[in-house]
């Protein structure tokens, strides 16, 4: 087992399981499903053995693969993670197979099989390039598996989605494009800047080894800032997101946000304090503006959405801003925080999500005002919902609390008239939640068409919550194995950048 190269087995393992379901002939089309459904936790059995091999006091990057690719570049097919990276993978494929279940009917039970087959290998495909995006230890190979994730959920949006389905694939594409474009430019850029050599884009040739002048690095900080602030999704390069997540199945809808929107995230932290911790520090300012307005500005556009689906992708907008936060408060402890945030984020949008879907598919309306009173009607929907927002909007016992307490705590720190606006987005998070929940759930018993009230959560949509909302309350009161895990990797980022924190200040007095 010591010898298997764990990693790769995570990329091919999915792609194989996708050929197979694209290549089930008509006969043996009702086995899509199953084979999908194996191959994703076959995947995660994976992820957690990597999990179980990863040494929290070694090496930075482990579990490491590096093989001559086109050397005449420096490119390398280059596999490694530290423990962010590695956090991140284990929430994808966790996420993966309870999103398979939750799409088990999507698209009813008289679906064209060959329909049905695209619609789960294509899910399949995502999770290779999901894996593949956070594994990936040489810069070159990130960008192929950054752009390639857009062919699945392009397809998965069009092909699958609403009414508007089109038009959001295509805003979808279309800014996930600019931004691949304009990094795609820095990485040429690093190309010429970097150290060179056949591994010349290995990321530890890279961090802090970045040459040129001081405006080539900020223009290449740049290039990598603007495709992931588009990623991320953080304002006002944001506007897709809620096209996106309105127009998508409720599934493809969680590995979007709760997953593809943390590689934006994921790369400030790798890319932008790794390789240009000048740069990063120069814009810090801008950037802890930006999240700040972000916080804000998400939670109030969820306050006044309509449509639940939008409503759940503004909360995120306002979530990734306490993310960005931190990561650019430079601090251990807000580092850490916004680490573990996209872990508890991904659970808390998943979960939301996915329940929101399942009230769709019984009312076929995504407008909060055609419900009321479901509770009396669906209890335990309704619970699992309520549960879910209070997870988001950061009840203390539940996981989004730790994470947004040391963010908020960690950015004081450094940056005191940003956590103190930031905190306003608490007070809206509980407002966009609990008036969505009293919106939806409360109320007078609605009337429905006899013979057509709808039935509460089944036995396997209970299977696709039971684990999300287990995340919630394991992270809420033991967060220690997934901070043991990406603390080493906050830390070793913020040596790179050079960055301490702040000495702590004390009251003096004299005793009397």
């Amino acid at each position: 087992m010591s010898g298997l190269p764990l990693l790769t087995l995570m990329l091919v393992v999915p792609l194989v399981g996708a050929a197979v379901v694209w290549l089930l002939p008509a006969t043996s089309s009702r086995l899509a499903k199953p084979i999908a459904l194996a191959t994703s936790l076959l995947t995660l059995a994976l992820a957690l053995v990597a999990w179980a091999r990863f040494d929290n006091g070694g090496d930075r990057y482990q579990l490491t693969e590096t093989h001559s690719w086109i050397p005449q570049f420096g490119v390398s097919y280059a596999l490694g993670v530290d423990g962010i990276a590695l956090s991140l993978i284990v929430m994808a494929t966790i996420l993966t197979p309870i999103c398979l279940l939750a799409a088990w009917n999507d698209l009813g039970e008289d679906a064209d099989p060959q329909r049905e087959k695209t619609y789960f290998a294509l899910m399949l495909v995502l999770l290779t390039f999901m894996v593949g995006v956070f594994a990936a230890r040489d810069v070159f190979l990130f960008y192929v598996f950054f752009e390639a994730m857009l062919i699945p959920v392009y397809f998965l949006i069009g092909l699958f989605g609403g009414p508007r389905r089109q038009y959001a694939a295509v805003k979808f594409i279309l800014f996930s494009l600019v931004g691949g474009l304009i990094m795609l430019v820095a990485v040429i850029a690093l190309y010429f800047y970097g150290p060179g050599g056949e591994q010349g884009f290995l990321y530890e040739s890279l961090e802090g080894q970045v040459g040129g002048s001081t405006a080539a690095q900020r223009w290449m900080f740049l290039g990598f800032f603007i495709a992931f602030a588009i990623k991320a999704p953080m304002w006002p390069v944001h506007t897709w997101l809620p096209d996106a997540a309105a127009e998508s199945r409720p599934a493809t809808a969680v590995l979007l946000v709760g997953v593809l929107d943390k590689v934006g995230t994921f790369g400030m932290l790798r890319f932008c304090l790794g390789f240009f911790p000048e740069a990063s520090k120069w814009a810090t300012p801008v950037v802890i503006t930006l999240a700040v307005i972000s916080v804000i500005y998400g939670a109030l556009l969820a306050i006044g959405s309509r449509d639940i689906m939008r409503l759940i992708a503004f909360t995120s907008i306002s979530h990734f801003g306490f993310i960005v936060m931190g990561i650019f408060a430079m601090t251990s402890t807000a580092g850490a925080g916004s680490a573990l945030y996209m872990v508890n984020h991904g659970f808390a949008t998943a979960g939301l999500f996915l329940l929101a879907g399942f009230l769709i598919a019984r009312h076929g309306s995504q407008r909060i005002a055609d419900y009321g009173g479901w509770q009396r009607v669906t209890p335990v929907l309704a619970g699992s919902f309520l549960v879910a927002g209070l997870s988001s909007l950061a009840l203390p016992g539940l996981s989004s609390y730790v994470s947004e307490f040391l963010v908020l705590a960690g950015t004081f720190q450094r940056y005191k008239w940003a956590a103190a606006i930031a905190t306003v987005g608490i007070v809206l998070a509980a407002l966009y939640i609990l008036l969505t929940y009293q919106r939806v759930f409360t109320g007078p018993r609605p009337t429905f068409v006899e013979g057509s009230e709808p039935r509460d959560l089944g036995l396997r949509e209970k299977l696709v919550i039971a684990p999300i909302i287990a995340s919630f309350i394991l992270l809420g009161f033991y967060p220690k194995p997934v901070l043991d895990l990406v603390n080493p990797a906050v830390e070793q980022t913020l040596q790179l950048v050079g960055a301490t924190d702040p000495a702590p200040t004390h009251a003096t007095g004299s005793a009397q």
